[in-house]
This record gives structure tokens, C-alpha cells and sequence, in this order.
């Protein structure tokens, strides 16, 4: 695997690590974001909150990389409402409306992130696994 890739899957961990970290520190804050039409938001905050941590966690270990890596990109699109429904109700957090703007298009910087962790490093790897399969 390039160091680049290494160097950005590292990254994404700690992000993923971080943010689900956040959650179980200042429940309130992901609390104030949530959709209304969604219930248990308490229990939903930590959920969500612990599926970040594992799933950064597993990102590290080669043998859950990519089942890791697809599972933070479903875990963005399943977070997706809460920046919209931020977007729309910007009052929740007081900030420039460009800020929430912006937002959303990170989103899709990191669903692609996720994505590239979900291909095989290289053709070798790639090989590897279809021989293993």
C-alpha cells in the first residue's frame, strides 16, 4: 500500500475516532442537531458515537480495513439528515450560513474518503483476495 494511502487511512481513523469520541463528551451538541423525526436521540448519539470509534478502530487492522471502510461510508450517508436538517434550521447553531453550507459538500469529501479505503491497496491485492474468495 502507498504511504499516501496509509498517511489517509490513519487519518480518516483518527477523524472517525474523534468525532465518535465527541459523542459520548457533548452528547448535547450531536442531541441539538438531530432530526426531530428520528427518536431515542440520546441512544442514537451513542450509538452513532460507538460505530465511529469501531469502525476507526477496525480501519487500522489490515483484515477489517475495507468491511471498516464501508461501513463508515454507510455510517456518513445514515448521518447525512442531521447536516441537512442543520442546514435548514441554522438557528441550532449559531455560525455563518456559508459554514453550514459547506457542510454538506464535506460530507461527500468524506464518503469519497471512505470509499477509496473500500478498494483493494493494489492489482496484487486485488489478485490476492479474488484467489481467496
Amino acid at each position: 500500500m502507498s504511504r499516501t494511502k496509509i498517511t489517509f487511512q490513519c487519518l480518516l481513523a483518527i477523524f472517525m475516532i474523534g468525532a465518535g469520541t465527541m459523542h459520548f463528551m457533548n452528547p448535547n451538541f450531536y442531541m441539538t442537531i438531530m432530526p426531530p423525526y428520528l427518536p431515542f436521540h440520546l441512544g442514537l448519539v451513542y450509538l452513532s458515537g460507538f460505530f465511529e470509534v469501531l469502525l476507526g478502530v477496525l480501519l487500522l487492522v489490515p483484515r477489517f480495513t475495507r468491511l471498516a471502510a464501508w461501513g463508515i461510508f454507510a455510517l456518513l450517508i445514515a448521518l447525512f439528515p442531521a447536516n441537512i436538517y442543520l442546514y435548514q434550521h441554522q438557528e441550532l447553531l449559531p455560525a455563518s450560513p456559508m459554514v453550514h453550507f459547506l457542510r454538506l459538500p464535506l460530507q461527500a469529501v468524506f464518503l469519497l474518503w471512505a470509499f477509496w479505503h473500500t478498494r483493494p491497496s493494489d492489482l496484487k491485492s486485488s489478485k490476492q483476495q479474488r484467489q481467496g474468495e
